[in-house]
């Protein structure tokens, strides 16, 4: 794949309760060089986020036990320099309070189904803009 020379090996968290979902993501973001861990939701992405650095945290708006906006908020208040590094892949933010966050906060968004394009795209422009 032809972002691995620009992307440099990254560390990237995908939080996303959808295993086979997130296992495909990690599997393509591993193709193009990266290390990738994988957390089930938000209170598990908080645990890896205490004990790694991560370039680049996918995470999934809707997850049990701590959702999107959760872990956004915990790392607003743990990790804020997080913040910045952080994108949601979602099949819907249609409901009015979750559009609400997202116009607060001005995360990016990926929604499913996506392409691989699509996906990579997205990764290169937060991994470039940290550099």
């Amino acid at each position: 794949m032809s972002g691995a020379g620009t992307l440099n090996a990254k560390r990237i968290l995908v939080v996303d309760d959808e295993v086979p979902l997130a296992s495909l993501i990690a599997e393509i973001l591993s193709a193009e060089g990266h290390r990738v861990d994988i957390a089930p939701n938000g209170l598990a992405a908080l645990a890896r986020v205490e004990h790694n650095e991560y370039d680049l945290i996918l995470s999934d708006l809707r997850m049990p036990e701590l959702d999107g906006p959760g872990l956004y908020r915990e790392l607003e208040r743990r990790r804020p320099d997080l913040l910045a590094r952080i994108a949601f892949v979602t099949g819907s933010a249609q409901t009015p309070n979750m559009e609400q966050f997202l116009e607060r906060t001005g995360v990016p968004i990926l929604y499913k189904p996506f392409r691989l394009e699509e996906l990579t795209k997205l990764a290169t422009s937060l991994l470039d803009r940290q550099s």
